[in-house]
């Protein structure tokens, strides 16, 4: 079905012809915040899940872990609710040419140790990310600047410090939207002591950010975690609250009772049973806007029947059992969009009309045809399954696509949930589980590539199914290095025509951010990428 195209100001590729962000003094005005008036000692609640690893920046990439990342620690640059940029450590990034940037710092600003934030920071901590031996989940964010390898152990040399304030980053290739991406907590920067011993500083990290630990014992595993503000904090995102209490909830079903109840503040995750009636319960304090969410999921090649044509086939025809409108309108009450591509509306560049974009409708009479064609290759045996987590309210949708694809395909299909998604992604990570799995993005940065690099590429740290085409790669590089927006997104759409053949994943619908916020606070935005602006939040009375 078509849709209207959902721009976000600000949001496309960044030139690299003359690009210079300029500084910005502290406080909540310059990156475009709302009102700041209320109660600045009183604790926001608000919804969490329990991280997947210790909190170190390049070793976090799920949504648990980057929400209190990014409330600790502060980036060179930030991303305001339009998805539009605006400094924080820095005070400029110069694009001197497509594969050399310069960046100074501003100067007086520190951690929460008393260490001052420097360039060596940035340089120490983008190499401890990088090298191979350490194995961080991130480590593909560096592998466009010089220096940068996957097979072995070796320096950023691309990265070179001028004087305290000032370093210089030299791609190995262009990368159009590198400036852009620098918001990312992969990017953040690290303090000496992190170094001492890094598994320690996960459990009780020091950032440079509006939060901080409330102190010993602020991270209760798999129950909380307590932020206070950082009275040092000298930024565009001072908060105008006096900290946060994240706590992490079994379900969301859980958390939307204590939201009702009073009990928690700010909700970005309304469960499915409530989607019928959230917005009249909550009136103007329900949420229902478009987010940079992708949902999917993905089935490796390694499993039995998914390899090669075979695995293809089968792909395309699970595919085109599922009947997303159906879904979307029973599960999802309007919350969400059928995807029609591998990226989001409000990604400037998206696209509803690529080639080959028919195997994410709903045909079940192509879907036999393929799946018969597939059993010529080698009889279909066994059930297939889609892996969940239980505490992320997927059960709805999870049984709602196995129950098309049964009807469709007449095979066994079913649901196998987790207790947790961490438990989940553990095995996803070790590449030990043997079935489908839940996959899904919400955008580290507002831009294509964003979408594509990081789940495709061949070895990208999030390529959970270990997907590989030299032709996708070679049209990733190619858009990457493309410094016309509009040439870059025609080439990324170009690669996910490839992906339409191969679906490495199953894309299934764009999601809305549905969420809520109590009675007693105010001044409550959420975010181009469905995460609420925190620091914003005030209380009232």
């Amino acid at each position: 079905m078509k849709r209207n195209k959902i721009t976000l100001a600000g949001v496309g590729l960044l030139s690299a012809s003359a690009l210079m962000l300029a500084g910005c003094a502290s406080g909540n005005d310059d990156a475009g915040t709302g009102e700041t008036e209320g109660d600045a000692t009183a604790i926001i609640s608000a919804n969490g899940s329990e991280p997947q690893n210790p909190l170190i920046p390049t070793n976090t990439n799920e949504t648990g872990g980057g929400k209190i990342l990014d409330a600790m620690f502060a980036g060179l640059i930030g991303y305001a609710a339009d998805g539009s940029v605006f400094n924080d450590v820095a005070e400029e990034i110069t694009v001197d040419d497509p594969q050399k940037l310069t960046v100074k710092l501003r100067e007086g600003l520190t951690f929460t140790d008393g260490e001052e934030v420097t360039a060596d920071n940035f340089i120490k901590a983008w190499n401890y990310g990088a090298l191979a031996s350490n194995e961080q989940l991130s480590s593909y964010f560096f592998e466009d600047i010089e220096g940068f390898s996957y097979d072995e152990d070796s320096e950023l040399t691309g990265l070179e410090q001028v004087d305290d304030y000032t370093f210089t980053i030299a791609l190995n290739k262009p990368a159009s939207d590198f400036a852009q991406r620098l918001g990312y907590s992969a990017y953040y920067p690290l303090p000496d002591v992190a170094f001492e011993d890094i598994a320690a500083f996960g459990e009780s990290p020091i950032g440079n950010g509006p939060y901080m630990l409330e102190g010993e014992g602020a991270w209760q595993h798999d129950v909380g975690i307590s932020l206070v503000t950082n009275p040092d904090y000298d930024g565009p995102r001072t908060p105008a609250n006096g900290g946060l209490d994240i706590k992490f909830y079994a379900s969301q079903d859980a958390a939307y009772a204590d939201l009702q109840a009073g009990e928690l503040d700010v909700l970005d995750a309304i469960p499915d049973s409530a989607f019928e009636t959230f917005e009249s319960d909550l009136g103007d304090r329900a949420v229902n806007q478009p987010a940079a969410i992708f949902q999917s999921f993905t089935i490796p090649e390694r499993l039995e029947h998914f390899g090669g044509e075979e695995g293809n086939l089968r792909r395309q025809a699970l595919s085109m059992s599922i009947n997303r409108e159906e879904i979307t309108d029973v599960i999802f009450q309007g919350t969400r969009t059928p995807a029609s591509d591998f990226t989001s509306p409000v990604i400037d560049g998206w696209s509803d009309s690529l080639e080959g974009a028919e195997v994410l409708a709903y045909d079940p009479e192509k879907a036999k045809e393929l799946w018969a064609e597939a059993d010529a290759i080698s009889p279909w045996s066994g059930e297939f399954q889609i892996a969940y987590n239980a505490d992320g309210g997927h059960q709805a949708w999870v049984d709602a696509t196995v129950n098309s694809i049964k009807n469709t395909l007449g095979i066994d299909a079913s649901g196998a949930p987790y207790p947790t998604f961490a438990e989940l992604r553990g095995e996803v990570t070790d590449r030990v589980i043997e079935t489908a799995f839940r996959t899904g993005w919400q955008a580290d940065y507002p831009g294509l590539f964003n979408f594509l690099g990081p789940l495709y590429a061949t070895n990208a740290g999030s390529n959970d199914g270990d997907y590989s085409n030299p032709e996708f790669d070679d049209l990733l590089s190619q858009g990457i290095s493309e410094t016309d927006p509009e040439a870059a997104n025609a080439l990324f759409q170009q690669a996910q025509e490839v992906l339409l053949q191969d679906l490495p994943a199953t894309p299934l619908w764009y999601s809305n951010v549905v969420g809520g916020f109590g009675e007693t606070v105010d001044n409550v935005e959420f975010g181009w990428n469905s995460v609420p602006l925190y620091d914003q939040i005030t209380k009232i009375g």
